[in-house]
């Protein structure tokens, strides 16, 4: 595997990203990079030397990773009424805007989350780069 220097913070994001840019990892800086619509992809607008295969895109979690995520983290709490509420909001539509919304009716489970959230975003994120022969340089 390769080391490269990536804000993994970054990363965790773009993995996370639920707006309309997409992603891309420079495989020679190790910055992560963000493209808007409309915008040309990474190294697209070179004049002399394009290399479209420099930049590696960051897919982001789809949406039954990200509902798997909140119902694993929904059996760490041992607030019933936490419990029954949110996984209720993951049933309905639109569940990840609405869990997050019924999340702020319990601080004590929205720090939980939080804190698990941060975990296991930073564990797909190294996977994510096993997967591409990445990895994270000790720097």
């Amino acid at each position: 595997m390769r080391p490269l220097t990536i804000d993994l913070h970054r990363l965790e994001y773009a993995l996370d990203a639920r707006d309309a840019c997409e992603h891309y990892l420079d495989l020679e800086s190790g910055d992560i990079r963000a493209v808007f619509p409309g915008e040309s992809l990474p190294g697209a607008d070179e004049k002399y030397d394009v290399q479209l295969d420099r930049f590696l895109h960051i897919e982001p979690l789809g949406l039954p990773q990200s509902i798997a995520m909140r119902e694993a983290f929904l059996f760490t709490q041992h607030d019933p009424n936490a419990h029954a509420v949110l996984s209720a909001a993951l049933r309905g539509r639109k569940p990840l805007r609405t869990f997050d919304f019924k999340l702020e009716d319990f601080p004590e489970a929205r720090q939980s989350w939080l804190d698990y959230q941060t975990v296991q975003l930073r564990e797909h994120a190294i996977t994510w780069l096993h997967e591409n022969g990445l990895e994270p340089s000790g720097r």
